[in-house]
């Protein structure tokens, strides 16, 4: 099979060779080295002679993978500074505590995880003990984005520390009753020690990426000095195929991230079995991240493997650990001597002389326990060389053992990711190989017994020393000493009250009109984190480019080609905005750090991230419910809104029903206003709920989502009137009546009530006008800002009754009196303002854009859906004719005199 990275002698063609002679004997003395030593002396003298070339700065192509040994070797390694024998005793007394903790839990069916963190013990507890930097240490300390599955050992940690009980250990994943732990790093539910949800697997990769570039924006815009924080992202192999794994390896590495680091935990295993069978994940990885710009620290082997490489002078030993699959290194981890001397040394002659010279000892230790992952000295190393390197980001690919320590029912089994406990025997095995003095007595009733040394033992006394010396617990959340932010000024908003006299403007560029005078407060102007996926000129936010710039860490190295235009494409160092190019995920991860600043950072930042909004929440809907589990406040923008105003783009670009999905994440106020004065009051409310002062019983850690749209259209001016704030904001006020809107009904006229959202009410004020013209048809506008809020303030009043409370949802308040039925419209399909209709006290009918889009202009797919001017006409006639109101034949009558 032809190496696909192979230098084509086509490519090599096109370069002049002005010595053919000199090349010919370069070649002719590969060849007899070849010939005379074998070709793996031949490829060795290639890679080192390719080295040397790299080392002097020669461009050269570089090696994707090196051989299957720790990048580090023993020679090179650093000493542990500390008490290595604590240290030991500290990880055994986690490694217990996290498996009491499941398998004590296993009872009540609750489920959990054991053999992640066996693996992954050291990975943690050396960056613990030496590296991680809590919230007490300058600037902000480190961002620990921490493998949901290990979630156990940390709390194991905590219980150690004395920042937990056996209280709270008993109660994980019982959280029902106030006191419990989430079975995952949930900020939301456990906010004063997770800050990085990390489960769906995938997301936290791709935010820690973002994360480390986040703390290189703050710093750079001189909102805080962040360059001591390091962010260290510990991650599965399994989870290494999410596509947003690795989806942002190439900015972390464009932009020299070398304030990130990647712990991947190489165990060889996934949920099922091997992660590739047949193949080597931690080859194939390092290809990857090599190939994307990364440092690659390998560290797979423990020192009892320094006595067979020793052995190794033919590069046998080497050749083969390349070329055995996972799943057989899996295998070799449950057999016997017998059986790894035949397979694994007996493949070749050299090995098979080397294996003589081994005890049956010596092999078991080495291919069942010694891994580069499980020794503290390795580890050691690995994070030492990431933290020294510079320019680029670390990824250190550290080989474990899935379940390390919990014996060999646990050690390298398939199905060790569903296995929950260990019986009493199975601890005490494991005991005895953690040297913990726990006797037997301390099983009482087969019940597996916490183990803690005491709050004064050497083992507490040094972690917690190491833990002051590193800056204060870890992990940690702090957001006790956030001020809120001075309000904006009232200017911005009220000059939207005016409304835009004989000049149409879309919502969309209201929204951004009233963001370029945000961003001019002198107060809170330069926390405004303006987030676009390369978007900006199809939402008309090109004009901030030279006034705010656009984030690089290199500044702009060129000449625009649109230099000497008015509003040209300007990228700076301190530069405000964040054009991530063509990714929503990684749009939504910038979102992310910036959101949850004011708890990572203790500095509060006003994130707006605007797209189209069919590729918002359909598409990155994971990340929005990481957003709410991480506390995240700002504002998500679906720009380009509707399924009908979106002309000519067609299916896979009508957005009919994003606000369905908001609806289902309860951290999000979703609104779909219809008028540039709605924006304005909706912001202005949010940045005070979020950034200013919450009322008592709001909810500061929300954040809000606002469908706009690209259709150019009159906006009114505010109406006058008490409560109209509280309607916008609540969700629904009466926008005008028949007789406001000058139509005169007459006094016995059949009335009916218009609710409308967003772009949807310009088509009920004029079907208000058609009724009112042409059928003598009364009437009233509504204007529905929010049907999920009024859902959940309906939902809110449901259950306030069940408590023995008196309450009345607002929308039954707002629609109290009104007369005739209700038919309600929306841009959406049916389902959005259907949220509202078990509360409404007349007859409700709604309309809606169901089914999928299509290309054509916004008066036909309006038609085609049936919710155009013309088409409410008709619905609201049918339902004034059911009720008896107007004579059925009007109904006909319409639909021939409108085409329908």
């Amino acid at each position: 099979m032809t190496d696909p990275n192979a230098i084509r002698p086509s490519a090599l063609d096109q370069l002049p060779d002005r010595d053919p002679e000199e090349t010919a004997e370069w070649q002719a003395s590969l060849d007899a080295v070849a010939k005379a030593a074998g070709p793996h002396r031949a490829a060795y003298l290639m890679r080192r002679t390719l080295e040397r070339a790299e080392g002097t700065g020669i461009a050269l192509p570089k090696l994707l993978e090196t051989d299957y040994v720790n990048t580090i070797p023993t020679s090179g390694e650093p000493g542990v500074p500390g008490d290595e024998a604590l240290e030991r005793r500290i990880t055994a007394w986690n490694r217990w505590n996290a498996a009491a903790m499941v398998t004590r839990g296993s009872k009540y069916g609750v489920g959990g995880h054991i053999a992640t963190f066996a693996s992954a013990a050291w990975l943690y507890e050396t960056g613990f003990n030496h590296f991680f930097k809590g919230k007490e240490a300058d600037g902000s300390g480190d961002q620990l984005y921490i493998q949901g599955h290990a979630s156990p050992g940390i709390y194991a940690r905590a219980f150690l520390d004395g920042r937990l009980t056996e209280a709270h250990l008993d109660n994980f994943r019982q959280e029902a009753g106030g006191n419990g732990l989430p079975s995952y790093p949930h900020p939301r539910r456990l906010p004063w020690l997770w800050e990085f949800p990390t489960v769906s697997m995938g997301l936290g990769p791709l935010s820690a990426i973002y994360q480390a570039r986040f703390n290189r924006y703050l710093t750079a815009r001189g909102i805080k000095d962040v360059s001591g924080s390091h962010v260290w992202a510990f991650l599965g192999d399994g989870e290494m195929d999410e596509p947003e794994s690795t989806a942002a390896l190439a900015l972390a590495s464009r932009e020299g991230l070398d304030n990130l680091t990647f712990v991947i935990n190489c165990n060889l295993q996934r949920l099922d079995g091997p992660v590739r069978a047949n193949f080597k994940i931690v080859q194939e990885l390092e290809a990857q991240f090599r190939g994307a710009g990364w440092n690659v620290v390998k560290s797979l082997w423990g020192n009892a493997w320094d006595e067979l490489f020793a052995l190794d002078t033919t590069g046998a030993l080497v050749r083969r650990l390349r070329e055995v699959p996972d799943a057989q290194v899996q295998t070799y981890q449950t057999r016997d001597a017998a059986y790894i001397r035949a397979d694994f040394f007996g493949k070749d002659p050299a090995l098979a002389e080397m294996a003589k010279l081994l005890s049956d000892d010596k092999i078991l230790e080495c291919f069942h326990l010694s891994r580069g992952g499980h020794e503290s000295r390795k580890v050691y190393a690995a994070y030492k060389a990431a933290l020294e390197f510079k320019g680029a980001p670390t990824v250190i690919l550290a080989q474990t053992v899935k379940g390390h320590t919990l014996g060999t029912g646990f050690a390298s089994k398939n199905a060790n990711h569903q296995m929950k406990k260990l019986s009493v025997d199975e601890f005490k095995t494991m005991r005895d190989l953690l040297e913990l003095p726990i006797p037997d007595s301390a099983f009482v009733d087969g019940k597996v017994p916490y183990g803690h040394p005491g709050a004064d033992s050497p083992e507490v006394r040094y972690l917690q020393e190491r833990r002051a010396a590193l800056g204060g617990p870890a992990p940690a959340r702090r957001t006790h000493a956030i001020a809120p932010l001075p309000s904006a000024s009232e200017k911005a908003f009220a000059s939207f009250d005016k409304g835009s006299g004989s000049q149409n403007v879309a919502t969309t560029m209201a929204f951004v009109r009233l963001v370029k005078d945000l961003v001019r407060d002198k107060e809170t102007g330069k926390r405004w984190v303006p987030i676009v996926p390369d978007e900006a000129r199809t939402f008309g936010m090109e004009s901030l480019f030279p006034s705010l710039g656009i984030y690089s860490p290199k500044g702009q190295t060129y000449e625009p080609v649109d230099r000497d235009q008015l509003m040209y494409y300007k990228e700076a160092k301190n530069g405000q905005i964040l054009n991530e190019g063509i990714t929503e995920a990684g749009s939504m991860a910038d979102f992310i750090a910036a959101a949850t600043s004011y708890a990572t950072h203790g500095e509060a930042m006003i994130p707006f991230y605007i797209f189209y909004s069919m590729f918002g929440w359909q598409r990155t809907a994971d990340q929005m419910w990481q957003l709410g589990d991480q506390l995240g406040r700002g504002f998500l923008v679906g720009a380009t809104a509707g399924r009908t105003t979106l002309t000519g783009e067609g299916l896979q670009h009508a957005d009919g029903h994003s606000p369905v999905i908001a609806a289902t994440n309860p951290a999000a106020l979703s609104y779909d206003p219809a008028f540039a004065y709605e924006i304005a009051t909706i912001v202005k409310d949010g940045l005070r709920r979020m950034y200013g002062e919450a009322a008592p019983g709001e909810d500061p850690d929300v954040f809000y989502y606002l469908t706009v749209y690209n259709e150019p259209l009159p906006q009114p001016a505010k109406p006058a009137g008490l409560g109209i704030d509280e309607g916008i904001v609540k969700g629904l006020y009466r926008f005008n009546t028949a007789e406001s809107a000058g139509l005169s009904p007459a006094a016995n006229a059949a009335r009916i009530q218009l609710l409308g959202s967003g772009t949807a009410i310009h088509w009920a004020l004029e079907a208000q006008k058609l009724l009112g013209e042409e059928w003598g048809v009364a009437a009233d506008v509504w204007s529905a800002t929010s049907w999920t809020e009024l859902r959940r303030d309906a939902l809110e009043a449901d259950a306030a009754l069940l408590r023995g409370e008196d309450r009345v949802p607002y929308v039954r308040q707002a629609l109290q009196g009104a007369e005739g039925p209700v038919l309600a419209v929306s841009d959406y399909m049916r389902q959005v303002p259907d949220q509202i209709a078990q509360w409404v006290e007349q007859d409700y009918t709604s309309l809606g854009a169901d089914g999928f889009g299509l290309s054509d202009t916004r008066e036909a797919a309006r038609r085609h859906f049936g919710v155009d001017a013309q088409s409410i006409v008709v619905a609201a006639l049918a339902q004034l004719a059911r009720r008896g109101e107007i004579k059925a034949t009007a109904v006909k009558e319409a639909r021939e005199r409108y085409g329908l």
